[in-house]
């Protein structure tokens, strides 16, 4: 434990629209990939806890589902789930996709943010996909809409700004010691982890219309240290026997292909060997349906 006297620590939410690269950014920032991403927007459906060490300060992130004008029972309760963790936190951070703006969720954002007392950081986005001149308008415009205490532009994926990002954010967080032991990642189980690894890959896999009816359980997780070995056997539920066929795809090949590419990111995880065993349920309208919310983990 660093007992330093002007050692910070804090906790961070990580809030924006759908799509504005939380998630990406939060992987960079620790190094590892906790928090699933895909091109299609409202992959994070959970709040995502993840811890920074830094020298002089330990950040605990919580990387919130995007926030969206919400249609439906599980969309309601995604961005009911983002919008609650910005009320107790050290510092929010604010990421906007400079590329790809989304006014409408922007507006709720920024609505939201009006009565936290909190310091608030904007992180604008994106900068490898804008010509750089766009960048100081674009600065400009933002701080006309809210009194942020910083704005960093960054590119999440690229790492550009990441480092001034995270300097940034440390003189704002209150002195105190760590909350978590040094070797904390996440607060997350395993089974919630390989359980966002296979859905990722249906997202990234399947068409548009799959990926929001999708959820993943895990019925059975072995170790067995002797053979280096975790077997692991999951449910991918849907709600249509058109979207189970998609999945399964012609003579299972999409559920094999879905299923390589989970077992390799989950071995890399585990540092063991996986064997991964996929089933595919139909559970009709599941995503308008309150117990099986709640039995997903919703």
């Amino acid at each position: 434990m660093n007992e330093e006297k002007n050692f910070r620590s804090g906790f961070v939410a990580i809030a924006g629209a759908p799509n504005a690269g939380k998630s990406t950014l939060l992987n960079r920032i620790l190094g590892e990939k906790i928090s699933i991403t895909s091109k299609k927007p409202q992959t994070t459906r959970n709040r995502i806890l993840g811890v920074a060490h830094q020298p002089a300060s330990q950040m605990v992130f919580i990387d919130t589902p995007g926030v969206h004008a919400a249609r439906g029972e599980l969309n309601t309760r995604i961005v009911d789930v983002a919008l609650t963790a910005l009320g107790d936190v050290d510092l929010v951070l604010l990421m906007a996709d400079l590329a790809a703006p989304a006014p409408s969720a922007e507006k709720l954002l920024l609505k939201a943010l009006s009565s936290l007392k909190c310091p608030v950081i904007l992180a604008l986005n994106k900068t490898d996909l804008v010509p750089k001149n766009d960048i100081l308008p674009a600065i400009e415009a933002w701080s006309d809409r809210h009194p942020f205490q910083e704005i960093v532009p960054v590119s999440a994926q690229g790492g550009d700004g990441v480092t001034q990002l995270l300097s940034v954010m440390e003189t704002y967080l209150p002195e105190g010691p760590p909350f978590f032991p040094e070797d904390s990642l996440t607060d997350l189980p395993t089974r919630f982890l390989v359980a966002e690894m296979i859905r990722e890959k249906v997202f990234r896999l399947t068409g548009q219309e799959i990926p929001y009816a999708v959820a993943v359980t895990i019925d059975t997780f072995k170790e067995n240290p002797a053979k280096n070995l975790t077997r692991v056997e999951a449910t991918i539920h849907v709600e249509r026997d058109s979207q189970k066929g998609i999945i399964i795809g012609k003579k299972g090949s999409k559920l094999k292909q879905i299923g390589a590419a989970a077992r390799k990111e989950i071995e890399q995880m585990l540092a063991t060997r996986v064997y991964l065993k996929l089933f595919v349920r139909v559970q009709k309208n599941w995503s308008q349906d309150t117990k099986a919310l709640r039995r997903f983990g919703y």
